[in-house]
């Protein structure tokens, strides 16, 4: 029935009920009545105009007919001067012609604007001191009658237009100008441009008119993450499938997870596949210098989600409104970011109903978020976005690989298994540089080796093999990552070897790479023999060169942060014992004392020095019972610069552990990448001497540029010589 009624009534250009029309909407805008192209501040300048055009109009001072005192003395002996009116004192003077007389001057014949049919005929503006007098001076001495003369009259007269724009001008251009500014503080367009409109919100909606091109299918991996999201859409979509057995929807989901992880892109999967109005927006959106902004635009927000319901609300990096309130005693009483969390989480779980709004959230740092913000009611679900495994991964691969053209030897398995820890945007990346790399050489397709180039350029670095090194830096270097191939391949746990360089990459003038064994949970012995292997370029150098340097700062870094992570976190140590200092709520960032006394600390310290100096004296011992094949493999990287798997078994004979499965993986990256060496060793070198080439050739030209103008120079300066010696010649002559 109320179908009917709707089809049968006439049509309101107005589509939101209850609204009064606003005569001003069809100003500029389009068929639908929406304003397009009308600015308000149209107004403001035909207003101006329109003063300014008056107080010209309106002038009593006029421009034009001017004359001089031998004019005016003439038309008072012709008797053809009417009146003489002086205007605010000595200002200037006007003079009116009579009416019989005005054929004879044929300039007062053009006057038929009705402004000027009273305007004065002429006007004197020179010496009007006893101006009076020299008047009957004048007519006396031409003798004009009593009853013809001319006696001046006096009018004091009120420019009020000028006045009131003397005022109004100044004033109006201070407005503007803080219109102006309070626009640019405000942000340009939006809600949020205009100075009025500051409290609004800065949320861009996407509903079903604008197309979203993201969809689930676009975000691989993830998959217990996308069932949760995709269950909030379905809710959504068909709400009586859920409602009948009396469940209610969600209020929020928090996603939760690294930078790179994809919390964003399942967002704008999600604005993708709802079919309900989807807000997005940051955190940073809320913040503003304005005290009570920021509480604004939260109840903006929802006030227009409320509208639209059901609808979604995208929170991207709400860390940075969401922060735990009272941490920071740095700040005054009024911060500005409680009041805006304060006020979110009212809207979210309040007094007041908010059926139909949820809110979804993103961030990295969930353990520094208010407590109130977490709690069942206001983010009823954290989801938890990780790094990708291998089979996630491998699926990644495939979504980014699909716009590439790819050679038909890529083996997406393979890669997957090479990048171990990368995020989603890190695969992203490494998809992005092998295509570079490939259009860099004028490949028709994108192979295996540019791939695996890409992935060495992301991991390590660009490599710099014109790097100025002396040959006892470089002997160093050779023995340092040699010592950490070495106690690699004779420990048991430690991570398997894929290949050792010299060639600086980065900041790093060596390095070795491995294959980390992907583990859910590591043991005492694992993390042991990984200290082990990572001192083992320093103890190389000991044994060798009976001296340290200072290139295993970056071992020693990451040394003294496992060691301390095995005594005070995962309670790895007899004399600290089975307690944990870690503090997975973030909260002790904020504080200025330890979880422990100072006495437990130095127990610490001592413990995480012990520690390390054991695993360094082991490294020592395997290294001096090997230190024969130490310097071979020193020597071959010194003569290839580059070592793989195979190299260090032909020196060190296969492994003595029954882990030949675990380490056929990197046997056989390693083999990938050394068959691709020489072939991307050469384009590398092609593609640096092209460059030099090009180099060589812009200079050559610029030379020769340089060389041209020179002689044309030259020549025209002996030109010119020979010119001024003809010229000499030919008047001496």
């Amino acid at each position: 029935m109320e179908k009917d009624i709707n089809e049968s009534a006439p049509k309101s250009t107005n589509k939101q009920k209850g609204k009064i029309p606003n005569p001003m909407r069809g100003l500029g805008s389009g068929s639908n009545g929406e304003n397009k192209g009308f600015n308000f501040y149209w107004i403001y300048g035909i207003l101006a105009v329109l003063f300014i055009g008056l107080n010209f109009l309106g002038s009593d001072s006029p421009s034009e007919n001017l004359i001089q005192k031998g004019q005016l003395i003439e038309m008072l002996r012709s008797n053809a001067v009417e009146k003489i009116v002086v205007v605010n004192k000595d200002e200037y003077a006007e003079v009116y012609v009579k009416a019989d007389q005005l054929e004879s001057y044929p300039s007062l014949k053009s006057k038929k604007s009705p402004f000027e049919a009273r305007a004065a005929h002429f006007v004197y503006n020179g010496d009007l001191e006893n101006f009076g007098e020299t008047i009957q001076t004048i007519q006396s001495e031409n003798n004009v009658f009593e009853v013809d003369r001319v006696y001046i009259e006096h009018e004091t007269r009120v420019d009020y237009t000028s006045q009131i724009l003397s005022w109004l001008l100044p004033l109006g251009l201070i407005i503007l100008f803080w219109v102006f500014i309070m626009r640019k503080m405000g942000g340009s367009g939006g809600a949020g441009g205009q100075i009025f409109n500051i409290g609004k919100s800065k949320a861009q909606l996407f509903d079903a008119d604008l197309k979203q091109k993201t969809t689930f299918n676009d975000v691989a991996g993830l998959e217990e993450a996308k069932v949760e999201i995709m269950e909030i859409v379905d809710f959504l979509k068909s709400p009586e499938k859920y409602t009948d057995l009396g469940g209610k929807i969600p209020k929020g989901a928090l996603l939760v997870g690294p930078p790179g992880t994809g919390k964003t892109l399942i967002a704008k999967a999600v604005a993708g596949e709802a079919q309900v109005p989807f807000f997005s927006l940051a955190g940073s959106d809320f913040v503003e210098m304005f005290v009570g902004v920021g509480a604004s635009r939260v109840r903006d927000l929802f006030k227009t989600a409320k509208e639209k319901a059901p609808c979604i609300i995208f929170i991207d990096e709400i860390d940075a409104i969401g922060r735990a309130r009272g941490k920071n005693q740095m700040q005054g009483g009024n911060d500005e970011r409680e009041n805006t969390l304060n006020q979110l989480l009212t809207e979210m779980d309040g007094f007041g109903n908010n059926q139909g709004v949820i809110i979804l959230a993103a961030t990295n740092r969930a353990d520094v978020l208010d407590r109130a913000l977490l709690r069942a009611g206001r983010f009823d679900r954290q989801i938890q976005v990780e790094l990708p495994d291998l089979t996630e991964r491998e699926a990644i691969f495939k979504v980014h690989m699909k716009p590439l053209k790819i050679a038909d030897n890529i083996d997406v398995k393979m890669l997957a298994k090479q990048t171990p820890g990368f995020a989603g945007a890190d695969i992203a990346n490494v998809c992005n540089e092998a295509a570079l790399i490939a259009a860099r050489s004028n490949s028709k397709s994108i192979d295996k080796q540019d791939f695996m180039d890409a992935i060495d350029r992301i991991i390590g670095g660009l490599e710099k093999r014109n790097k100025i090194i002396s040959p006892i830096e470089k002997s160093t270097i050779a023995h340092h990552e040699a010592g950490h191939a070495s106690v690699s391949w004779l420990l048991e746990h430690a991570n398997p070897l894929v290949k050792v360089t010299i060639i600086p990459r980065g900041k790093a003038l060596g390095a070795a790479w491995y294959l980390p064994e992907e583990r859910q949970i590591t043991t005492f012995e694992q993390m042991y023999d990984e200290l082990t292997s990572a001192l083992g370029g320093r103890a190389a150098e000991q044994l060798v060169f009976g001296k340290v340097s200072t290139g295993a700062l970056n071992d020693l870094e990451k040394v003294t942060k496992q060691a301390h992570a095995m005594i005070a976190y995962y309670g790895l140590n007899d004399k600290v014992g089975n307690v944990s200092y870690y503090d997975s709520s973030g909260q002790q960032e904020y504080s200025f004392q330890k979880p422990y006394s100072e006495k437990t600390a130095e127990l610490i310290d001592k413990e995480v020095h012990d520690l390390a100096e054991k695993a360094y004296a082991r490294a020592v011992d395997i290294l001096k019972s090997n230190i024969d094949n130490l310097k071979l493999l020193a020597e071959k990287l010194l003569q290839d610069e580059v070592i793989f798997t195979d190299d260090v078994e032909a020196i060190f004979g296969p492994r003595k552990f029954d882990d030949n499965n675990t380490h056929d993986d990197s046997r056989k990256i390693s083999k990938d990448f050394k068959a691709g060496y020489a072939e991307s060793t050469a384009r590398k070198k092609k593609h640096f001497d092209d460059r030099v080439k090009q180099n060589e050739e812009s200079m050559r030209k610029a030379d020769e540029e340089a060389k041209k103008a020179k002689e044309e120079a030259e020549a025209n300066k002996n030109s010119e010589a020979d010119n001024t010696a003809n010229n000499t010649n030919n008047t001496e002559a």
